[in-house]
């Protein structure tokens, strides 16, 4: 009876692992919609996709080493898939500086780096060796793609704006950690639960930097504007001025009152008075 309630969580918290996954990797499409609505990746990097691609490769391999974590094969399928198109569409409308970086990643991580893993995990290993060299690995590059929001986070606290780190990818990724940190201990399977503790950390990091920052740089452009906008500032540097230019120049009538009463002769000596 207790073996079949294992099994029951075990397949449940599974579920829930792959619901809560595919909202983690679909928390970005508003990102890429505003990246194909502006055809241009902005401020947005290409690291953690590829990251993650990297990452959902190694976990169908180790899945397909281990043969029964196939919850495991359909969630990092379907990240495999979702993960490939996010990466498409930024080389599409990347600067080519960016894109250039990105095609280089692609080439050192998703194709150098895993066929060295795949190459090496076959030549030195058999059987669960095997398993276990390649499960480290997969949690290793698990706290990576958990690690890799590090630097928005960083910039976040820099620029005090959370405008390129989304609430929801914070909160998918928290729950997504709890769910499949579960599923890991209920499975024995310490890959996959311990890289989970770290996630639910940095997921719960960030959603209380949301929280401090988010009004924060509205606050900050509303008080950089105002000023230029208050007419009461803006009108009397415009109007006062000529006053002034107009009442220095008056004086500038003087000499023809003097013409008039033939007091010319006088100006030269007032300096000399002036000065005594």
């Amino acid at each position: 009876m207790a073996i079949t309630n294992s099994h029951t969580l075990v397949f449940a918290f599974g579920i829930l692992g792959n619901i809560v996954s595919c909202a983690v990797y679909l928390a970005p499409v508003p990102t890429f919609y505003r990246i194909y609505k502006k055809k241009s990746t902005e401020g947005f990097q290409s690291i953690p996709y590829v990251v993650a691609l990297f990452s959902a490769m190694l976990w169908i391999y180790y899945a397909l080493l281990k043969t029964n974590v196939t919850m495991l094969i359909t969630i990092n399928g379907i990240g495999c898939t979702i993960e490939t198109i996010y990466i498409t569409l930024y080389l599409v409308y990347a600067p080519k500086g960016t894109k250039i970086f990105t095609v280089k990643l692609l080439l050192l991580l998703n194709m150098g780096a895993y066929g060295l893993i795949l190459l090496l995990s076959f030549l030195f290993f058999k059987g669960f060796g095997r398993v276990t060299v390649v499960g480290w690995v997969c949690a290793g590059f698990s706290v990576i793609v958990f690690a890799a929001p590090l630097s928005i986070m960083r910039r976040v606290i820099r620029t005090k704006s959370v405008e390129f780190m989304p609430i929801s990818l914070s909160f998918f990724l928290t729950l997504c950690a709890v769910f499949w940190f579960f599923y890991g201990i209920l499975m024995k399977d310490l890959y996959i639960a311990i890289p989970n503790v770290l996630g639910f950390a940095l997921g719960v990091a960030q959603m209380i930097l949301y929280i401090i920052y988010r009004d924060s740089k509205k606050h900050l452009i509303v008080e950089l504007k105002l000023p230029e906008l208050d007419p009461s500032i803006i009108k009397p540097s415009t109007t006062e001025a000529p006053k002034t230019q107009s009442t220095i120049n008056l004086p500038a009538a003087e000499p023809q009152h003097n013409e008039t009463n033939h007091q010319i002769p006088k100006t030269p000596i007032e300096p000399t008075e002036s000065k005594v």
